[in-house]
This record gives C-alpha cells, sequence and structure tokens, in this order.
C-alpha cells in the first residue's frame, strides 16, 4: 500500500510536459498548389531545425514540397491556428 502511494504520489507530482507543433507552408507543383498547415512533431525535434525534416517527410508522401517552417510552439498557439491552416490542422 505505501509503494502505490508513493507511486501516485510521484506521477501526480511529474509537471505535464506541453505538446510540441510546427506552422509551415507547402507546395506542389503542375498545378501549383500552395496550403498553410499546423502538425505536431515529437518532443524531440521541438526546434525548427529537426522539424524540417520530420515535416518533409510527412507530407512528402503525399507530393507537398516544404517552403519553409514558421514557427514552432507548444499547445497555446493551437487554437489560433486551427481556422487558418483548415483541412492541413493537424492532418500530417
Amino acid at each position: 500500500m505505501k509503494t502505490l502511494t508513493l507511486t501516485l504520489a510521484l506521477l501526480s507530482a511529474t509537471p505535464a510536459t506541453a505538446g510540441c507543433f510546427a506552422d509551415y507552408k507547402a507546395k506542389q507543383e503542375d498545378p501549383l498548389r500552395l496550403h498553410y498547415g499546423v502538425i505536431e512533431l515529437p518532443a524531440d525535434a521541438c526546434n525548427a531545425n529537426a522539424a524540417q525534416s520530420i515535416i518533409s517527410g510527412r507530407i512528402g508522401r503525399d507530393g507537398w514540397q516544404l517552403l519553409n517552417v514558421i514557427s514552432v510552439f507548444d499547445d497555446s498557439g493551437l487554437g489560433s491556428r486551427q481556422s487558418e491552416a483548415a483541412e492541413f490542422y493537424l492532418r500530417y
């Protein structure tokens, strides 16, 4: 019982980690199409340089080419980007 109590106390004392997200711009050719998207990133890729390869790989499967990573942010930035990203909000 003491072990269970200690385990529960430690778990409740552990701070919740914030998610990691990025917004980006991408394109397809022939015909030219552009999109703005928001993507969730793994915690170890929570910077613009690491995000580039992750995003390129995910969107590249559908023929999109990454133009640029605009920013990397936590959960607090999601709500303000949802309407602009529309169908590309957390799609990849």
